[in-house]
């Protein structure tokens, strides 16, 4: 994951505004304020609401987005589970990735879900691992069936540009060999026409594509991981880590996470 930083304006510039404000002030204008600052007030989470970020990089069955919105997808689904379980109205903020960490310190969202700490810097407050997400290497049928990362040493791997893969960087090292794609949806796209013949991926966007998609023949996943996600809670938000937990408990009591995750399986 990557953090955003600010970026000052060069000297020239700050002078500039600092004489436009002055001469703004003594002709008697209202001073106008910033559109960063606007934006903040605007985006900052009022009582009564839960906003829940979502990253705009995220591919279904995660996230749809329609105008930089998000329309559809498990993170609208479990965000108004959460919301409806806390008496809140959810709001989802989508924002690039490098934003979502300042974003969420600073207060302008309560909680970002389907993380883990590894992957977001911060010092943010974490809820109990509720969302099951497996990470597996897909292997077409034309190819050999690995049942061993070890096997894979030295053969091309459809991965996403800009994502880390610890595990099988360890279990490979230089015998890793990457095939960085926008996507996984274009990777699944390479295996199709047969220019790849291994893809790393999560087990939900397979199923996705296998029930949507143009359905790939390929042999029964490789587990590479299996991990419980977690929702990040914003210490400047207008939700508790006690509330978190406890609509997360209804859910997994009422069965909610189970059947979130089949309607896209």
């Amino acid at each position: 994951m990557h953090t955003d930083h600010y970026h000052r304006a060069p000297p020239g510039r700050r002078r500039r505004g600092a004489l436009a404000l002055l001469l703004a002030c003594a002709a008697g204008w209202p001073l106008a304020v910033s559109a960063a600052a606007a934006a903040a007030a605007v985006h900052r989470t009022q009582a009564g609401e839960l906003v829940v970020l979502v990253d705009t990089g995220t591919e279904m069955p995660m996230a749809q987005f329609h105008g930089g919105q998000l329309s559809g997808g498990i993170h609208m689904e479990l965000g108004r589970a959460l919301a409806q379980k806390m008496g809140k109205t959810p709001r989802f903020l989508a924002l690039p990735r490098k934003r979502i960490a300042l974003a969420l310190n600073d207060g302008q969202a309560d909680l970002l879900c389907m993380y883990v700490p590894a992957w977001l810097p911060g010092q943010f407050l974490w809820s109990e691992p509720f969302f099951p997400m497996s990470e597996v290497l897909v292997t077409q049928v034309s190819a050999a069936r690995p049942h061993a990362l070890a096997e894979l040493a030295g053969q091309p791997i459809a991965t996403v540009l800009g994502y880390t893969y610890p595990i099988l960087e360890q279990a490979l090292g230089g015998a890793f060999v990457r095939d960085d794609g926008p996507s996984n949806e274009s990777n699944f796209r390479k295996m199709a026409v047969g220019r790849m013949h291994h893809v790393l991926t999560q087990q939900s966007s397979l199923d996705y594509h296998q029930k949507v998609g143009s359905r790939l023949q390929v042999h029964p996943p490789l587990l590479v991981k299996h991990y419980l996600g977690q929702c990040a809670v914003s210490p400047r938000g207008q939700a508790s880590l006690a509330e978190v937990n406890a609509a997360i408990a209804q859910l997994l009591r009422d069965g909610a996470v189970q059947h979130i995750m089949a309607n896209y399986r």
